[in-house]
């Protein structure tokens, strides 16, 4: 399941290619009742709304957006569940977690990180120099997703037995406060915490997700919203696509506008998104395939309750239907 240079640049290829060959935005119109078609997305401060903003591609839309902000994926995955938002996004395992018991949602589109941006953090003056320390030590990370599976799957990697460590469920905010206390060992997370924790908190990475996890995030949609608004739908993850294939050629512009919506250090974000390289994936059978194999680690590990067939919980007529209007 690695992820390298090689991968991002032929994922980013593959975007372009499939981008350039989707229907004009400009001619979409005719699609839509632009007064009665409506789609309730879910976005975090800083997220997907601001990146189309920043990019020009939240303009003219022949639809509605109502926007919803939530302060973690969580909570967006529920409201989903709940019927309540027809769009949000959210980690791979996260999402699986909740499609697991039975939540009528799928996977549409999404995108890409690089892996080692997912790290394992310790105090600067911790006596933990790797993994092969993290015997018997208390590790934090968030349940049901990348922490608590970056934790696991280091921990495998450096043959020890799970048992042997203590996993405390925290979210990245009291994860955070409970590393520099000392009442946690070492923490698992993701950008911009990483930077952050790092220039900031002088905390050192131990380890990192590189080989171990695919660290893609989702666009889901419900299946109701799939079903009564797909034309809507499909445009809205080319617009998600071509303003993150626009990030990454304005990175600069990115942080500084996100910083100032989300009072982050515009430093730790550069840092974070060039670190990041986020890029849209083509959900195709190479990325199913990689899901599948982080989803079958996930219920060995206990993370997933169940056996999950990746290959049911993703619609790839998006994708599909983009390449074909070539």
């Amino acid at each position: 399941m690695s992820t390298n240079s090689s991968d991002h640049s032929i994922s980013r290829r593959l975007a372009a290619s499939l981008l350039a060959a989707a229907i004009t935005l400009s001619t979409a119109a005719a699609s839509f009742a632009a007064d009665t078609i409506v789609l309730r997305v879910g976005d975090q401060k800083g997220g997907n709304r601001s990146l189309l903003e920043i990019s020009g591609f939240a303009k003219d839309l022949p639809y509605r957006i109502e926007w919803s902000e939530f302060p973690a994926a969580a909570p967006i995955l529920e409201a989903l569940n709940a019927g309540a938002l027809d769009i949000g996004y959210t980690g791979d395992l996260s999402f699986l977690s909740v499609y697991a018991v039975g939540a009528p949602i799928k996977a549409i589109g999404g995108t890409r990180s690089d892996a080692k941006t997912q790290a394992i953090l310790v105090r600067q003056d911790s006596p933990i120099k790797s993994a092969a320390d993290l015997k018997g030590k208390r590790l934090a990370g968030t349940r049901g997703g990348w922490g608590q599976f970056l934790i696991d799957a280091t921990l495998e990697k450096a043959n020890i037995k799970l048992e042997d460590a203590t996993f405390a469920p925290l979210g990245p905010v009291d994860a955070k406060i409970a590393l520099v206390a000392g009442s946690i060992d070492a923490w698992a997370v993701w950008e911009p915490y990483v930077s952050f924790a790092t220039s900031r908190d002088k905390a050192r990475v131990i380890a990192d997700g590189d080989g171990l996890t695919p660290t893609i995030t989702f666009i889901v949609a419900t299946d109701n919203a799939i079903a009564s608004k797909r034309a809507a739908v499909q445009d809205l993850v080319q617009r998600l696509n071509r303003a993150r294939l626009w990030s990454l050629d304005h990175l600069g512009e990115y942080a500084k506008s996100t910083a100032e919506l989300t009072k982050l250090p515009e430093d730790v974000l550069l840092s974070a998104y060039t670190a990041q390289r986020t890029s849209p994936i083509v959900i195709d059978e190479s990325v199913v395939k990689e899901v599948q194999e982080a989803s079958d680690r996930s219920t060995r590990y206990g993370i997933l309750p169940k056996t999950l067939d990746v290959s049911k919980a993703v619609d790839r007529s998006f994708s599909a239907a983009a390449a074909g209007s070539n």
